[in-house]
Parts: structure tokens; sequence; C-alpha cells
């Protein structure tokens, strides 16, 4: 490693908390914050210091990282980090924002003279803690060797899609890769469920599509998660699904495109989330199936 930068996670759930890991193992000086510290205690182990406040955690951070719920949370922990910011310093701002949550946060970094980039992954709990996320990010290209060591230290690809983080070429990448996620998860839930209405084992279904182009690893890994009882730990959990299913459909609603099955899909991990099923993995959309019809 060229250069050992300190280096500020804001968010340690899933993601952030294997995502700072990865930071602390390629050298870097790792401090974190999460709203629930108990959750984040477990980093000290990888040589990360796990700080009682946002505004310690990045007080003379080189860069800073969020991985928070969504936009409102991010904002409102980076205003509590404010005071410690450093001007000039990098944001990578990797939680899935939506377009307007994005706007507020590029303000907000106008405002501290930060250099914001909108750098959303994609990527599970296994990928993540692997350093193996697939980043799509967007910022100023005279400043991306300042966060090039800690992007290389999270994924195993990064895809820039523009020079201006805050116009969120990226983020609009996300909520499009997104899309197609979140309906081929509740597609799979539907499959397996159908099978089951219909008295058909759902292996005869595999066997059908087996080799061809309907055949899909995600198709079955999602499906395993359902048929093997594998639903926690969450790789990606109902709850953070279902709020990425409401954005994707706002954009689409913002920009004159009517998305019917990505509305199904938020109403569908809704209604997982309302069976008890929130911290599950998202493959619990399939759950969604049986519950009453609303009267």
């Amino acid at each position: 490693m060229s250069e050992k930068l300190t280096v500020s996670v804001l968010g340690t759930g899933i993601m952030g908390a294997a995502m700072a890991r990865n930071i602390a193992r390629a050298g870097h000086s790792v401090r974190a914050w999460n709203r629930s510290r108990a959750k984040a205690e477990p980093l000290t182990a990888d040589g990360v210091h796990v700080t009682d406040t946002p505004a310690e955690a990045v007080t003379g951070a080189d860069v800073v990282l969020t991985m928070l719920y969504d936009g409102p949370a991010a904002l409102d922990v980076m205003r509590q980090a404010a005071d410690g910011l450093r001007p000039g310093a990098a944001w990578i701002q990797s939680t899935t924002a939506g377009l307007d949550g994005l706007e507020e946060l590029a303000a907000f970094a106008a405002d501290h003279d930060l250099v914001l980039f909108d750098a959303p992954v994609l990527g599970t709990r296994q990928p993540a803690e692997a350093g193996q996320l697939l980043v799509l990010a967007a910022g100023p290209g005279e400043h991306r060797d300042s966060v090039a060591p800690v992007l290389d230290a999270v994924a195993a690809r990064i895809v820039w899609t523009g020079e201006d983080g805050a116009a969120g070429s990226a983020t609009r990448l996300k909520l499009v890769a997104n899309s197609w996620v979140l309906a081929t998860t509740n597609a799979a839930g539907e499959v397996l469920a159908l099978s089951q209405a219909l008295g058909v084992d759902p292996q005869h279904f595999f066997d059908a599509i087996a080799g061809g182009g309907l055949d899909m690893p995600y198709l079955r890994l999602k499906a395993g998660l359902v048929l093997d009882d594998k639903l926690t730990p969450p790789q990606f959990a109902v709850d953070t699904a279902a709020k990425d299913a409401r954005l994707i459909v706002e954009a689409g609603r913002a920009n004159g495109v009517r998305l019917d099955v990505a509305e199904a899909s938020a109403a569908r991990l809704t209604r997982a989330a309302e069976l008890g099923h929130g911290d599950e993995d998202m493959a619990a959309a399939y759950y969604a199936s049986f519950a009453p019809d609303a009267d």
C-alpha cells in the first residue's frame, strides 16, 4: 500500500461492517460509528476504533464512507458529524439514497466543502465480507486517486459512471440494477409458491430449465435459501429491499415511467415484512404469497 489513510465508516450493518474490516485489513486507520454501538464493537478485533459519536469518527479523516439505511438517515448522521468534518475530505456515499436523497446529500457536501463520490455498491453479505463488491462510482476525476485505496479494499471491480458525483449517475445505475435484482428475487418466490400450490416438486422446474436461457444461478441461489430454510442471517434483508423498491418506484414516477413490476415487488416485500420476515433475507418475500387477501 502506497499511502495509509484515515477512514471513517458511518454505519456498520451487514455491508458497512464488512467494508470497515476490509479497509482496516488493507492497512488503513479506520474509525467506525454505528447507531447501536454494540453492533460495531466486534470490529475492534480487526483493529477498527469504534467511536461514540459520528463527529468523533470523522475528526481528521481523509475519507468518510457512509453506508446507512437511506438518504434521510445519511443526512442526519452527517449533520451530527459536521463539527468533525475536514474541509476538502473525500466523502464516499454508498447508501442507496434514491434521487431525491442524493440531491440533499450533495447539497450538504457542497456546504461543507467535501469532495462527494456517489458510490453505491452491488453485492450482498458474502461478497462484502470477501472484499468483492461491485462499486458503481461517480466523482471528479482529479480526486479519484484519493479514494482509490479505499475502493480497492472493498471491491472486485469499480465501474465509473461519470465525473460529477452530485449528478447521481451511479445512483441512477444502482436503481436500474436493483430493479432487476428485486424482480428476479420476487419471481423466484412466486415460482416456489405456485409450485407448492399446484403440488409440483420445485426440483422438476429446475430440471426443466437446466442449462437453457431461462436458467439463472441467482434464481437457484434465492430459491435455495427458502427451500433450505437459510433465510437468516440475511444476505440482504426484506426491510431494506422494500425500501429500495420504493425508491425505484419513486424514481420511475418522477421521470414519467410506470413500473408495475417494481410496484408489485415493493408491495410483496412490505407484506412479507408485515408478516414478521423483515429481518430475514429478501428471498423471504416468498411468504407474501400466503398472506390473506385484504378486505
